[in-house]
């Protein structure tokens, strides 16, 4: 049996959830996540409590126990508390700014690169260099956070580009000089 599979996904108070099939549909304060579940799978609601079973003991339906526990915990929690990634921008003269929902970017480039917002996600910018990308789903908040981070990577000379908040950028030693 799958460790995260077996878990049981608690429900807050303000979140209704709609089952219909392999279809499942996920209201909060925050907003609405719908998403259809891989087949060999199915969600049970007991209460307060979900629980994610199997179908039958195949290879596919154990692969895809464990995330489709995963994939619901996270639609539960995106609605009730909302994810968030933040960037930090390091290098001399690279900064942002976020105009409505386009964050523009100066990192070195000759023209500044402006990234738009998918509806759901918001950006907030602080002191210039600290991005903030929140949203309610979890896999549109991380692709949008690695793709802002993907413009300028750090690099390990200089430890200049974008990073994640607490991320640590090994850094290498330049050229040796000559003797």
């Amino acid at each position: 049996m799958s460790r995260i599979g077996k878990r049981p996904i608690a429900l807050p108070k303000k979140v209704e959830i709609k089952i219909d099939g392999q279809h499942i549909s996920v209201k909060g304060p925050k907003g609405t996540l719908e998403r259809v579940l891989p087949s060999k799978v199915k969600v049970e609601q007991d209460g307060e409590n979900l629980q994610v079973v199997r179908q039958d003991e195949s290879r596919t339906a154990r692969e895809r126990h464990g995330l489709s526990r995963t994939l619901v915990s996270n639609m539960v929690e995106g609605v009730s508390k909302g994810f968030e990634k933040q960037l930090d921008i390091q290098g001399v003269g690279y900064r942002a700014q976020a105009q409505g929902t386009t964050l523009i970017l100066n990192v070195g480039y000759s023209k500044p690169v402006e990234i738009k917002m998918p509806s759901g996600v918001s950006v907030k910018v602080e002191k210039n260099t600290q991005v903030t990308v929140s949203g309610i789903d979890k896999e549109v908040v991380g692709n949008i956070a690695a793709k802002i981070r993907a413009v300028r990577p750090p690099e390990p000379y200089k430890g200049k580009g974008i990073r994640y908040l607490g991320e640590v950028v090994r850094r290498k030693a330049g050229k040796a000089g000559k003797k």
